[in-house]
């Protein structure tokens, strides 16, 4: 991987042998658990963020993001400071049995400094098939414009063009049309 996915981009795994198969992280946002605050985030701000699992293949696949300090790793500031990930607090997927044409999403609750959370880094290596893969990486943070949600890959690191400046063009045009 030479440049992480931005929040909101999808990540197709790259092996053969789980083709068609892909990862997102989503939905930042400050959030408490459902359940109620932990001990240990004492003075620290919560936030939530979405992981869904997306199967376009033909086989099905078991996914396990339940153990978060092994399958979640989340870093806060410039100079990547762990934040405290609530293993309590967040959904999980144990063993679940991903079929093709299908989702499954968890919700991970995290918690740091307010101040941190400007910049947030987010790696998720789940174990696919009873074994660990490899662990991709999604950047962020509090009021960062989330990836595109589109179903081409990057298309929200796209570089600035004249193609963009036409589709700009062309969506302030139809909006002063109505």
């Amino acid at each position: 991987m030479d440049i992480p996915n931005v929040i909101g981009d999808w990540q197709e795994y790259q092996s053969d042998d789980l083709t068609g198969l892909r990862v997102r992280v989503h939905s930042l946002q400050k959030a408490v658990p459902p359940r109620g605050r932990d001990d240990d985030a004492k003075g620290l701000t919560y936030v939530s963020f979405q992981v869904t699992y997306e199967n376009r293949g033909t086989d099905h696949y078991g996914i396990d993001l339940s153990q978060h300090p092994e399958h979640v790793d989340v870093r806060v500031g410039r100079d990547g400071h762990a934040a405290f990930v609530d293993i309590y607090g967040s959904d999980r997927i144990r063993d679940y049995n991903l079929y093709p044409q299908r989702r499954v999403t968890a919700v991970i609750y995290a918690a740091a400094p307010a101040a941190k959370l400007k910049q947030i880094d987010i790696q998720i290596s789940p174990e696919i098939d009873e074994e660990s893969t490899f662990g991709y990486l999604w950047v962020g943070g509090l009021g960062v414009h989330e990836g595109s949600t589109r179903s081409s890959a990057r298309a929200s690191t796209a570089k600035p063009s004249v193609a963009n400046e036409v589709e700009e063009f062309l969506r302030g045009t139809a909006a002063g049309d109505t």
